[in-house]
């Protein structure tokens, strides 16, 4: 930890830095974090580095950093789980009074952490980070984002917060909150939106990428959608019973029509294109009606296994 403890106002600080691949931009981001950390006067800070089964460089820089640091701390994972579950293990890990999240590829300026802990010593619990402005991202994404958002907050029930990502600071009890939440599916973001407790909007504009590529295409993108949809609401299911109630009123009354056209005017051949679409309607609503069945049965089935959100591999930690 830093040296600033002393101070009768000081509070203590853990920035968690989940990594995955990250060597280009670890060597600029320890540079702006010591400046963070030397300029310090009423916050105590740890660095906690959560590698998620990094193929290159990026462990042995880490070690090496923390060799020379003793406010460095880290956790190596057996292999890459994912980054909500990298996450979990740092939060579950966290020993101090509040807590920032904040991706390796700097993002997220790191020199905004004082001006958010400046509203937590004023008596937020979660101080979320959203962005006014995203350097370096496309049009689709942005818009994509924002419809997904949107959709989230019209099924789920909760509040969730727009245009924000991981970026933000959490209270102790915040911290305490999270650890409870052990749940094999995780989004991080909807689970923040969750828990409640007393939160304040911090405005920023994000920077591009320092080095290297996003590790997240829109296959990902749209996996981690589907956890916080089906996580957090049973909407779909809703939504697939009332589309199989509307089809299947629909078949019924073509059903009488044709029943009707029979007596009336006898025995009528239907014809092929009408009898064509009937089905492929009917097998299409089936079809999808099974798969959003089975998108909540196998996030059950992966819940019901009870096996642990992560291994680690190798750790350093203050405790």
């Amino acid at each position: 930890m830093s040296n600033q403890a002393g101070s009768a106002e000081s509070r203590t600080l853990t920035v968690l830095i989940p990594c995955y691949n990250e060597q280009e931009s670890l060597p600029i981001l320890f540079d702006r974090m010591d400046a963070l950390v030397s300029q310090s006067e009423t916050l105590d800070y740890t660095l906690l580095f959560v590698d998620d089964g990094s193929k290159d460089d990026t462990r042995p820089l880490i070690k090496e950093y923390a060799s020379k640091h003793s406010y460095v701390e880290y956790i190596f994972l057996s292999r890459n789980f994912g980054k909500e579950k990298a996450m979990y293990a740092g939060i579950e890990n966290v020993h101090t009074d509040g807590l920032v999240i904040i991706d390796a590829d700097l993002q997220d300026p790191p020199e905004l952490i004082p001006q958010m802990a400046e509203l937590w010593m004023q008596g937020y619990d979660d101080v979320y980070a959203r962005r006014r402005s995203r350097e370096g991202e496309s049009w689709l994404k942005k818009a994509t984002s924002r419809w997904y958002y949107d959709l989230l907050q019209k099924v789920s029930g909760v509040a969730i917060q727009k245009d924000t990502g991981d970026f933000r600071l959490l209270d102790r009890k915040c911290i305490d909150a999270l650890k409870r939440l052990d749940e094999s599916e995780r989004n991080s973001k909807a689970l923040f939106s969750w828990i409640g407790f007393k939160k304040i909007e911090f405005l920023y504009d994000r920077d591009k990428r320092v080095a290297g590529k996003t590790k997240w295409n829109y296959l990902k993108l749209f996996h981690l959608a589907m956890d916080g949809i089906t996580s957090f609401t049973t909407a779909p299911l809703k939504i697939a019973t009332w589309v199989g109630s509307v089809v299947s009123l629909a078949a019924v009354i073509y059903a009488i029509v044709i029943l009707v056209k029979t007596f009336v005017w006898g025995i009528d051949v239907p014809g092929y294109a009408s009898t064509m679409v009937v089905v492929l309607i009917l097998g299409g609503v089936q079809l999808l009606s099974l798969g959003i069945i089975g998108e909540y049965l196998g996030r059950i089935f992966m819940q019901t296994k009870r096996r642990p959100n992560y291994l680690v591999q190798e750790q350093r930690l203050a405790r």
